[in-house]
């Protein structure tokens, strides 16, 4: 009698299984029905000039397998659209928002246009949306802030107008987030945004927004990377607080309206390895303690009302290659010894300033450089010989200084130099027939 019983119960169990695996194949093929069915409505909305899609989003064949789609192994539903850089014209249809699976959105590199559809609102799994290089126009929707597991947010290179939405400050697990080369985005930076903890990458380069930033903007930004505000209005002080992005590798705010000081505490960020601040309003003096920055690799400081000395802590950050310091007030002289630490320097400027005194004897021990321009200053003195070490150099313009004695014979040794400018100097004697040996002068 039990074995009758246990037969039954046992029969009943794998009837059940059956019923379940059945009824979830069921489900997962009505779902993947469904996404076929929104990708088929994205399709018609969109020109397709390659023959992309029109060639391959068959319904002969499982969606899985649809040019620019993938399917997650386990639940068997669309999580990621990449169709980027296929030329393709057209709207986005509504029906992209019933893709709820989808965690990747890549429409990038097209000619897109029009609104971004609300039903987007919907993609509640999103962690990377790129909509860069397009024509979309409108706002950026304030529905961005629902799609909170967004971690890669790209925008830039369309048409969008307005403010950047304060809901963005939603998104506490975004680590980058690029609008550039979007003039009609005007207005100041949400404050909502520096508070996101999470942020690594931040890219606002070319638009037309306008403010200050906030004086405690590094508060909440421990883990920010690169921060680029290049080319667009923002105007003020710069944050006394820019220290405690502690994190900060690349830092780029040239061409604003800032105003005021460098501030000191930009000597704290220690793993900076690029720094751009020029063509703005600031004034004063080069911090020394830039001088801590030991990866610093770019330093470009142009354009500006800067004054005084540059700091001889700078000639000791030994990983530097670019030093641009064009057009500025700068005064005082060079250290002897500059070119002691400076083996990976490649670009010297500093024209159009008023720095004085002798080109320093070592600057032969700068063997990487390619690119040295003192023009526009009021160095005296002769021209070392051994500026004949750099045989990697390029081009040289000492051009407009108050240079006297003679061109040395070893300029003949810079086999790779291509410009030769010295002119309006106090320079005597006759040209070194070792210079017209320089096939690669230009």
């Amino acid at each position: 009698m039990m074995d009758k019983i246990k037969f039954h119960l046992l029969s009943m169990l794998l009837i059940m299984h059956c019923f379940m695996v059945g009824f979830a194949r069921s489900k997962t093929v009505t779902n993947l029905t469904n996404d076929q069915s929104a990708l088929l409505e994205i399709k018609d909305q969109i020109i397709d000039p390659h023959n992309f899609l029109d060639s391959n989003w068959s319904t002969n064949s499982s969606v899985c397998h649809w040019i620019g789609v993938s399917c997650s192994a386990r639940h068997g539903r669309v999580t990621v659209l990449d169709l980027s850089d296929m030329d393709l014209t057209g709207t986005i249809a509504p029906h992209l928002g019933n893709l709820s699976f989808l965690v990747s959105l890549n429409l990038s590199g097209n000619n897109l246009h029009g609104y971004l559809p609300k039903e987007m609102a919907k993609l509640h799994r999103l962690k990377l949306i790129d909509l860069s290089q397009n024509s979309f126009n409108g706002e950026i929707p304030v529905w961005f802030g629902n799609l909170t597991t967004l971690k890669v947010v790209y925008l830039g290179g369309n048409s969008f107008q307005g403010e950047i939405p304060w809901e963005i400050g939603n998104l506490l697990a975004l680590e980058t987030l690029s609008v550039q080369d979007a003039w009609l985005i005007t207005g100041p930076i949400p404050a909502s945004i520096f508070n996101i903890s999470s942020l690594k990458e931040i890219y606002l380069i070319n638009n037309s927004l306008s403010g200050g930033i906030s004086n405690d903007m590094c508060q909440h930004l421990q883990k920010l990377e690169l921060l680029n505000i290049y080319l667009n209005e923002f105007s003020g002080p710069f944050s006394s607080n820019i220290g405690e992005c502690s994190n900060l590798q690349e830092l780029i705010l040239s061409s604003n309206q800032f105003s005021g000081f460098i501030p000191t505490s930009i000597g704290n960020l220690t793993k900076l390895k690029t720094v751009y601040l020029g063509e703005k309003d600031l004034e004063g003096v080069i911090p020394w303690e830039v001088g801590n920055l030991l990866s610093l690799e770019t330093f470009v400081v142009e354009n500006m009302s800067l004054n005084g000395q540059i700091p001889a802590s700078i000639f000791n950050i030994s990983s530097l290659k670019t030093v641009f310091l064009y057009n500025n007030s700068l005064s005082g002289s060079l250290p002897d010894n500059m070119c002691s630490h400076l083996h990976k320097l490649e670009v010297l400027d500093l024209t159009y300033n008023g720095i004085f005194g002798h080109i320093p004897s070592n600057i032969g021990e700068c063997s990487s450089l390619r690119s040295v321009s003192i023009y526009g200053n009021r160095f005296t003195e002769l021209i070392p010989t051994n500026m004949g070490n750099l045989t990697r150099l390029k081009h040289m313009y000492l051009s407009h200084n108050d240079l006297e004695g003679e061109i040395p014979w070893e300029i003949g040794n810079l086999i790779t130099l291509e410009i030769f400018s010295a002119s309006d100097l106090l320079l005597r004697g006759l040209i070194p027939s070792s210079i017209f040996n320089i096939s690669s002068l230009k």
